[in-house]
């Protein structure tokens, strides 16, 4: 796809320009190590990504397109309908998984709103064609103007009504904990999350963002511990990385993953997996289409089958999905 393109993807996008600048300098950089695909070509799916009510639903599927991405676990963000998500969804089954919203006042506002908040939470399901649920706030930091900070423990009941509709349901259930950002909370939080996943070791549980955890020895000895938990990749790349202060994961040594976590995704195939996790207009345009590149230049330099365990297998496993159509 031109350089011309992704830009005009960008305009439909309505995105922040001067955060852009630096990712599509940083993406020409990278774009020009790139090697040729797999052989066959590889089918990617996104494992979790959000829309809000300020973004045009129609970039949606044109800007998968040019990302090369299959499907997308899709979720609305605040002022975004659910019935936009499972209308989008129905449209194109193929393509889109319509996931449940979890960022919702309801959930934020404390405890005296849960027990509504779990009739509201049972209802909305109902109503509609769900295949996921979305990531669940435990420890959020502040973004700028955009997003607050929340801190809600693994163990708040709040928490509970998410991870009761997950295991009724048969979906991965995804904390969203930023260790690296959490400081002092950092170590309770890691024992609360431990003791969430030894309570259900049949259940899949999803760590949005790596979990801010950069040590690839840490994250190795996570999974000897817990067979039950899973990395979600999104943000962990030198292009988010650019385009906020916050201290993401990066994965990269320029355009190739890291050797060490090379290493650790040969050694355990089946434990990582795509995903961006889009949330505003200025994600779904060059921003998406870069780091999808990136991606699919960097698992290039992996085995086949670990390739596509993490490109699209072990979302098509946990979430039972279709096979993924291949978008060249």
């Amino acid at each position: 796809m031109s350089r011309r393109n992704a830009l005009q993807i960008d305009r439909q996008a309505k995105p922040n320009r001067c955060k852009l600048k630096v990712t599509v300098a940083l993406t020409a950089i990278l774009l020009l190590l790139a090697a040729p695909v797999l052989a066959g070509g590889l089918p990617m799916v996104d494992a979790h990504s959000q829309i809000d009510g300020d973004t045009d639903m129609a970039v949606v599927i044109k800007t998968m397109d040019h990302a090369g991405i299959g499907r997308v676990l899709l979720s609305p963000r605040f002022r975004r309908k659910p019935a936009d998500i499972l209308a989008l969804a129905r449209a194109h089954p193929d393509r889109v998984t319509a996931t449940v919203r979890t960022k919702t006042k309801l959930y934020f506002k404390g405890h005296k709103g849960t027990p509504f908040f779990r009739r509201f939470l049972s209802r909305e399901i109902a109503a509609g064609d769900y295949g996921a649920m979305a990531e669940v706030i435990m420890w959020h930091a502040q973004k700028g103007n955009k997003a607050g900070q929340f801190i809600i423990a693994p163990d708040d009941p709040r928490v509970r009504v998410y991870l009761d509709a997950a295991l009724e349901n048969q979906w991965p259930f995804i904390p969203h904990i930023e260790f690296a950002a959490a400081g002092a909370d950092r170590a309770p939080f890691m024992a609360m999350m431990a003791a969430m996943l030894r309570r259900y070791p049949d259940h899949p549980m999803a760590l949005i963002h790596m979990g801010q955890i950069d040590d690839p020895r840490e994250v190795r000895q996570i999974l000897a511990d817990h067979p039950n938990l899973y990395f979600l990749t999104s943000h962990c790349n030198p292009i988010s990385r650019s385009q906020s202060k916050q201290p993401w994961t990066n994965l990269f040594d320029g355009a190739r993953l890291k050797p060490a976590w090379i290493k650790l995704m040969i050694d355990h195939p089946d434990r990582f997996i795509l995903a961006f996790d889009n949330v505003f207009p200025e994600h779904w345009g060059g921003y998406y289409i870069s780091q999808a590149r990136l991606w699919r230049r960097a698992l290039a330099d992996l085995p086949d089958p670990v390739a596509h365990a993490i490109a699209h297998e072990n979302a098509e496993r946990l979430w039972r999905l279709p096979a993924t159509p291949l978008v060249r």
